[in-house]
This record gives C-alpha cells, structure tokens and sequence, in this order.
C-alpha cells in the first residue's frame, strides 16, 4: 500500500507501547509476542515513533538489536538502527528520540533481539497518523 499523505492528516493519536523479548531470537514487536500494543500500523495509518528506548532490567551485561524489516510481518529486508550493542547492567540506551524520529508505514515491521531473555524492556513512543 502506498503511505498515506501526511499533509492532508484527519488525526493524530499518541500511543506508548512496551516490549521485553522473553528470547534471544529475533522477535517481531507485537501483541502477540507479548507487547502493550502493536507498533506495525493498520492500513492506511503511518506511526511517527517519536522516542525508543531499551532499559536492561538485569545485574549484568545485555545486547540488543533493533531493526526496520521491509515486510510487515518482519520478514524481507532487514535495517538495523542498532546492531549488539550492549547496555550495561541497570542502564537505559535511548534508540530514537525526536531528532532522530521514523517513520513506520503498515509495509514494515520493527524486530527486536536480545542477547540475553527477559533482560531488555523496550518502549516506543509513536503517533498514529491518517
């Protein structure tokens, strides 16, 4: 589908969602791998994610890996934003922010991989627009 025109916007919502991945395989951000709210849009809506964060719950070291996947079921192609890059131990590493905000149509997908179960507790901060 073609990404809906933001100039011509009828509404904007604002939602937060968060996620911990339960396993170290690549995960896709949904309600039904556990998240608050999916963060892939329904037809016709584009989400402006505003701010994504990735706070390691756990006394040790973790890694994470976030990325954009060309198919809205996470499959196709796959962009990191972040590739394994490790949070310490009771530390938060902020992903995106409002300077550096993406927008994710209902073509795409986010997918998250923790190096260690259970370890990252992601949030995303996004508007739905249509």
């Amino acid at each position: 589908m073609a990404s809906p025109n933001i100039v011509g916007v009828q509404n904007i919502r604002a939602y937060t969602s968060q996620f911990t991945p339960s396993t170290t395989s690549a995960t896709l951000w949904s309600t039904a791998n556990g998240a608050s709210l999916n963060i892939v849009p329904a037809t016709d809506i584009v989400h402006k994610i505003g701010f994504l964060s990735a706070a390691n719950v756990t006394n040790a070291a973790a890694t994470i890996t976030v990325a954009v996947n060309s198919a809205a079921n996470g499959s196709g192609t796959s962009t990191r934003l972040v590739y394994q890059v490790v949070v310490p131990a009771g530390a938060t590493l902020v992903i995106l922010d409002k300077t550096t905000a993406l927008y994710l149509t209902d073509s795409q997908s986010i997918i998250v991989t923790s190096g260690t179960a259970s370890a990252i507790e992601l949030v995303a901060s996004f508007e739905a627009i249509s």
